[in-house]
């Protein structure tokens, strides 16, 4: 069957060998159309992102960039503006007919941390070949917020593909009837359209701004700060609109409440890069079930990490910002995002990262 391999080929894939683990499996690492993917023991500090190409392995290109080597065994502070290259705790040896992409998780993605995987001879970031055999790394780069990791932490998913599986907009008008993808009247332009929400709750707040020079977050430490001491509370005055100052970190959220039905996963994309000064940094994995109803996920919306670049810019609500790719998967899921998990977003609204006690103001 082509599509998004589900949680039980992935455990058979680790069962076989083309999923290698330096250690035992974590529980919840493998997550309903996803894997987890955890840090070694070591990190480098290199000069400078790079990818491979096709002439070389990860390996020896960290002999010419790397600064300097360390060890994360006792934990260790990721600094903002530098770049660190870690070596995994999986490696694949993917039969011909599987490929692999990865993606920020969610809480990854709501930190401003910039990750990207990388493969030996790679010639594009987070996106492994068919019948790819050999260690895994991720790239590093906190943005605005140091961060302490240590071996284990997960920072970012990957998912593996059999053959092309992506829904035209045809099959989504079909399977928004049979299942409500969104609410309102939605739109489907190659994705459906998620556009932002910025009238904001009852107390009109709309979304949040990092703040600068903070303290350091344990990625490893739910619930463990206040919100107040990172984030500053965006209100709306007046007018639905936000002007985004340049390199300015925000959380934002849909207007739209979507759905991934059981049987499909997503990924949120850019919807147009010429349409504006801002980058969504979006962590886009979308698990099956995720806003699904039987699975507690009733009016779950999307949460939006957004940058401006160098010129402030206006987002007005109910502009589209971003867009949902859906696609089959290859088998039903034995679990279903949100449903006996521990899911953390299930069901948000504007939400912010699992780290964090209570939302500000």
């Amino acid at each position: 069957m082509t599509g998004i391999l589900p949680d039980s080929e992935i455990e058979g894939l680790i069962a076989t060998g083309a999923i290698r683990l330096d250690a035992p499996a974590a529980p919840g690492q493998v997550q309903p159309a996803s894997l987890d993917l955890r840090l070694g023991r070591v990190a480098y500090r290199v000069r400078a992102s790079f990818l491979p190409g096709p002439d070389h392995d990860v390996a020896e290109k960290l002999e010419r960039l790397a600064l300097h080597r360390f060890d994360l065994r006792e934990g260790a502070v990721l600094e903002t503006g530098c770049v660190y290259i870690v070596p995994l705790m999986e490696a694949l040896a993917l039969p011909a007919d599987l490929t692999a992409s990865a993606n920020p998780k969610s809480s990854t993605g709501r930190l401003d941390v910039f990750t990207r995987l990388i493969v030996d001879r790679a010639r594009a970031f987070d996106q492994v070949p068919a019948g790819y055999s050999g260690p895994l790394y991720l790239e590093i780069s906190p943005r605005t917020f140091p961060v302490l990791v240590r071996p284990g932490t997960r920072l970012s998913q990957i998912r593996f593909r059999r053959g092309a599986a992506v829904l035209d907009d045809a099959a989504l008008l079909a399977l928004h009837a049979e299942a409500t993808l969104a609410s309102g009247t939605p739109g489907f332009s190659n994705g459906l359209a998620v556009s932002i929400d910025l009238q904001g709750d009852a107390t009109g707040l709309v979304g949040y701004r990092a703040k600068r020079h903070t303290g350091v977050i344990d990625l490893d430490r739910t619930g463990g700060y206040d919100a107040e001491e990172f984030w500053e509370p965006l209100r709306r005055r007046g007018p639905a609109e936000l002007v985004l100052d340049p390199d300015q970190f925000y959380i934002l959220v849909s207007a739209e409440a979507v759905h991934v039905p059981p049987g499909h996963a997503a990924e949120m994309v850019p919807f147009d890069p010429l349409m504006g000064e801002f980058r969504v940094h979006y962590a886009g994995f979308f698990d099956p079930g995720f806003g699904h109803d039987p699975a507690g996920g009733r009016g779950s919306r999307a949460v939006l990490e957004v940058r401006s670049h160098e010129v402030p810019f206006i987002l007005e609500h109910g502009q589209t910002i971003a867009r949902l790719v859906y696609e089959r998967l290859a088998a039903p899921p034995s679990r279903l995002y949100g449903a006996g998990l521990g899911s953390h977003y299930q069901a948000q609204g504007l939400k912010l990262s699992k780290h964090f006690r209570a939302p500000a103001g």
